[in-house]
């Protein structure tokens, strides 16, 4: 399976900030639609607007249509590099443990992000 390749990591905010927000802070929903780039994201991004394309949800005491279930497997096959690249970020300790301001933690990120390119 192709691996996920990290291109870039904003700056740290809050950990109580949705992904939606943290998106939407660092323009990256705009960018991405003025660039007419199409963007896989999970359930959590419903709603982002712009070129974001998320998983089909179902509705309440409801099940999902063939179509649908074939549709967010598609989807998430897709996205399976990007997960991938995500759990390789959560295995730098340094961001989990850390005990210090995020401030500090945008310093960190570029050097994470070179470690990851290079390795």
């Amino acid at each position: 399976m192709p691996e996920g390749k990290l291109l870039w990591l904003s700056p740290a905010l809050p950990g109580d900030t949705h992904d939606v927000r943290a998106a939407r802070e660092h323009d990256i929903i705009d960018t991405c639609a003025q660039l007419d780039r199409e963007v896989l994201a999970d359930k959590g991004y419903t709603g982002a607007g712009g070129t974001v394309i998320t998983p089909i949800k179902r509705r309440p005491k409801t099940e999902l249509s063939d179509k649908h279930k074939k549709s967010n497997k598609v989807h998430a096959t897709l996205r399976a590099p990007v997960e991938r690249t995500i759990s390789r970020i959560k295995q730098q300790r340094i961001f989990r443990h850390a005990r210090t301001s995020p401030n500090r933690l945008t310093s960190a990120a570029p050097a994470i992000l070179t470690l990851m390119i290079y390795t």
